[in-house]
């Protein structure tokens, strides 16, 4: 799976789809679209902080080297990735 997602990464930019409020925090990919899972709740940024730590897990970088570059308030996000 971090292959694939690294994968997605690599062009510096990778959207995702995000549920907030789940029961666990998940990174799942289906075929090219990527879905997050997070326990955050959808208010006061909880949960698109939540997503950008959980995305930099998962891509083995720090927070600091994310961004959310589209949709704070909608479960589709594009998020931004520095290079390395």
């Amino acid at each position: 799976m971090t292959e694939a997602l690294h994968a997605l990464a690599a062009s510096g930019r990778i959207e995702v789809r995000v549920t907030p409020g789940a029961s666990r925090d998940e990174v799942r990919i289906d075929k090219d679209a990527v879905q997050l899972r997070v326990t955050a709740p959808p208010a006061d940024g909880a949960a698109n902080e939540a997503v950008l730590r959980l995305l930099a897990a998962a891509l083995d970088r720090p927070r600091r080297d994310l961004t959310l570059l589209r949709g704070a308030t909608a479960r589709i996000k594009l998020v931004g990735i520095a290079p390395e």
